[in-house]
């Protein structure tokens, strides 16, 4: 790989002079089951009839027709999905979500002024498909990503994050740095 491609790679919207990209994650994909479903539905529901009806061939284009609807149903819900991202820097955590097709909501939280984390994992189908919620405290309030992929994972790194944060910067926790003369 070549230099200018790794660089492409470190850069994100929004991204201030200096500030290192530590890492990009994502909702787990059992996040997009309405997707799934809006393909089965208008699928299974408009095969029903010319299984009933075998002697009318028109009915045979039902399926088509509904296999095209939940094709777009479930374009809409991945687009929803793969644009959703969790972007974590040396400075901050930036949550960009996709709001239908062509809105974005982007919410910023600098890793100096997390209080805490934590993360859950939802019993028996969280252990087996690897997904649990993260809830990262701060003064503020409290920013909750349901459905991470690997928590535990993302959990550690978010710690390690945070700790070089509060480490680099002690100003920003009330603490000031001081100098013999």
């Amino acid at each position: 790989m070549s230099n200018t491609e790794e660089k492409q790679q470190q850069e994100f919207e929004g991204q201030h002079e200096g500030e290192a990209l530590l890492f990009v994650f994502r909702r787990h994909i059992i996040a997009m089951r309405k997707g799934f479903y809006s393909l089965l539905i208008p699928f299974a529901l408009s095969s029903i009839p010319p299984l009933i009806w075998q002697t009318n061939l028109e009915l045979f284009l039902l399926p088509i027709a509904g296999l095209t609807i939940g094709l777009l149903l479930f374009s809409y819900h991945f687009i929803m999905w793969y644009f959703t991202v969790y972007i974590v820097s040396n400075e901050r955590i930036r949550q960009v979500t996709q709001r239908g097709i062509f809105g974005k909501d982007v919410v910023e939280l600098r890793l100096s002024k997390i209080q805490n984390i934590s993360y859950n994992i939802p019993g028996f189908t969280g252990e087996i498909f690897k997904f649990g919620t993260i809830v990262i405290q701060t003064f503020v309030g409290d920013l909750v990503i349901h459905n991470v992929e690997h928590p535990s994972e993302i959990y550690n790194k978010l710690q390690d994050a945070v700790h070089q944060a509060t480490k680099d910067s002690p100003q920003e926790n009330g603490y000031e740095e001081v100098t013999d003369q």
